[in-house]
């Protein structure tokens, strides 16, 4: 079998306020011309198919038009739901679209049962929130790496009953992975993480959440989002991975997706940044520019776009100022909540920081919120009990 793993769609995003419905557009074109070229089999998303938990109508219409397509050019379409889809939404009418060839993968309850293409068993596991999934899964830990564990025993229970390949989809923090500033965190601190040995005995582990491309070990990768969200992600090369699965082994070989306009960093005094010839490039690219001049200087913004018309972020790094230029945003950009926190009852109470116990109170009541929020907005974890509204259980960004 032949299979493209990809992941992160995230459909209806913005970049710096700038919508990437065309980009995204322009990479479900590319994906159905591979499928009809390279004879794909099925094409696996892993994930964070949509932004957020309430997808605007224009998103819901080009996903739509996407499965159908790729479907129409020749392969099945395995969706599973991420950390920033609704599980109930994702997952409406999941059985009667089976029959067609797209297959969505949001409960729990369908942990362990395959999508079988060819010999070839592929498991879909949905984002499992640890609070949510823990129970219904017969969980040890109510951690993300023992819900994962649990979901893996089911899938090789089944697996025991089947002969051919196997293949695992998982959206999840795993060790060794490369992050960038624009994925959600899941968790607070390092629980979130999980050893690639729990898919132990899988062919290959179609992976989503983080939005570099890598590999993790020999049959364990992130396909990465097919189009850049951060700048953090300048230097990643875009696209997904073409998965071959035959009696002599797994091979996996890299598809570069299409780039509608690259990104770039650029830093450096107005002048030369105006002047040089070597910022040729960075013309047509969406740019954020830092400013070193020490003096700030006027209309800079108006200026910088005179050559980079497409700059969308434009930070100031004053060398030899007598005073650092540095906003509140810049001073916590690098921080985390809890130490956001912690920091505030620093400074109200005199620069006495936080002790080890108040530290995990604060830990404990971020952590709170962030499940609270979620539950309201209806995204993440996927339902306990598989039987779409009849709960309303929706699960945690």
């Amino acid at each position: 079998m032949r299979l493209i793993h990809t992941s992160d769609w995230h459909l209806g995003r913005s970049f710096h306020q700038v919508g990437l419905l065309d980009a995204q557009a322009a990479f479900i074109d590319h994906l159905v011309e591979t499928v009809r070229s390279e004879s794909v089999d099925a094409v696996l998303v892993s994930g964070d198919v949509y932004d957020r938990a309430l997808p605007a109508p224009d998103t819901v219409e080009l996903l739509s038009e996407a499965v159908t397509r790729l479907i129409d050019a020749g392969a099945q379409v395995v969706l599973s739901s991420g950390n920033h889809d609704s599980a109930i939404r994702l997952g409406f009418a999941a059985r009667l679209l089976e029959r067609s060839g797209l297959h969505i993968r949001s409960s729990v309850a369908s942990v362990g049962r395959p999508v079988v293409v060819d010999d070839v068993a592929v498991y879909p596991l949905p984002y499992l929130e640890p609070s949510i999934a823990a129970d219904p899964l017969g969980a040890t830990e109510r951690t993300h790496a023992g819900v994962l564990a649990a979901a893996m025993d089911r899938v090789r229970a089944d697996r025991a009953t089947r002969a051919g390949r196997s293949v695992v989809m998982a959206h999840a923090f795993v060790n060794g992975g490369a992050t960038s500033e624009s994925e959600r965190d899941i968790t607070v601190g390092g629980v979130a993480m999980v050893h690639p040995r729990v898919f132990d005995g899988t062919d290959y582990v179609a992976l989503g959440h983080l939005h570099g491309r890598q590999q993790i070990d020999e049959t364990v990768r992130y396909s990465g989002s097919p189009v850049a969200m951060s700048f953090s992600e300048a230097s990643h090369t875009k696209g997904s991975w073409v998965v071959d699965l035959d009696s002599s082994g797994v091979r996996a070989e890299q598809l570069e997706a299409p780039v509608l306009r690259p990104l770039a960093i650029l830093r450096g005094d107005l002048a030369d940044l105006l002047e040089h010839p070597a910022h040729r490039d960075a013309e047509t690219a969406w740019c954020q520019v830092t400013l070193t001049d020490a003096v700030r200087p006027l209309g800079a913004m108006e200026q910088v776009r005179r050559r980079f018309p497409h700059t969308l972020s434009l930070q100031f790094d004053p060398q030899g100022a007598p005073v650092q230029v540095s906003t509140y945003a810049a001073r916590v950009a690098d921080r985390s909540e809890v130490d956001v926190c912690c920091d505030f009852l620093a400074h109200v109470r005199s620069g006495h920081g936080a002790t080890d116990a108040e530290r995990e109170v604060v830990a404990s009541a971020v952590e709170a919120a962030r499940l609270q929020r979620a539950s309201h907005d209806g995204e993440g974890t996927a339902l306990p009990d598989g039987r779409g509204g009849a709960q309303r259980h929706e699960g945690v960004a």
